[in-house]
């Protein structure tokens, strides 16, 4: 359960004024059209989500746990650094239009998303906590949360948004993740001394 609900948390909050977020705004702002722009975006993040996650798992196989470990915790303080970093969006991105409504939010978000803050986010909470599913569940909610108000009230939330305040408080998580992974891995005994008290 702990892996859905920070998975949901850090996506939702690291989506905020991110560049697949402000696809969103472009796409309702173009189409007017919000239903099939929604289950773009959803299908879409499954998918690219799924396959983040997937690998992210995979690469658990690759190195012994403390070495994982290191890299997971490194990598964390590496996104919480990343998430402090404003986006900026390439208009061209949301230029598909052939490809009608929802093919066009599903090809653009797919394509934004790939290497993206929470693309990179799900490889590491998929390795960090080894559950597939509710890792992509809740990434995939955290995208949802912040992208569908975007796609129903479009440009008057985002400018009424402290987007600077939000990031702080994801980077703030993701450190907090990092720390505490690592601190997990090089002093595990630290937990355990904790746990008896």
């Amino acid at each position: 359960m702990s892996a859905f609900v920070i998975s949901t948390g850090i996506v939702a909050l690291a989506e905020i004024g991110d560049k697949t977020q402000l696809l969103a705004f472009i796409l309702a702002a173009k189409f007017k059209k919000p239903i099939p722009i929604i289950f773009g975006i959803l299908i879409a993040t499954l998918v690219n989500h799924g396959l983040a996650g997937a690998i992210g798992e995979w690469l658990t196989s690759l190195a012994t746990p403390q070495t994982m470990g290191l890299i997971l915790g490194i990598s964390f303080i590496a996104m919480a650094l990343w998430t402090l970093i404003p986006d900026k969006f390439d208009e061209a991105d949301a230029k598909l239009a052939h490809f009608g409504i929802f093919g066009t939010t599903l090809v653009a978000f797919f394509l934004a998303e790939m290497g993206d803050k929470t693309q990179v986010a799900t490889v590491a909470l998929a390795a960090k906590y080894q559950t597939l599913l509710p890792v992509v569940a809740g990434t995939t909610l955290g995208m949802m949360l912040a992208n569908v108000p975007a796609v129903l009230v479009g440009k008057q939330i985002a400018q009424k948004m402290p987007v600077k305040l939000v990031h702080s408080i994801a980077a703030a998580i993701f450190a907090v993740l990092g720390v505490v992974t690592l601190v997990g891995t090089l002093k595990p005994e630290f937990f355990d001394f904790l746990a008896l008290n």
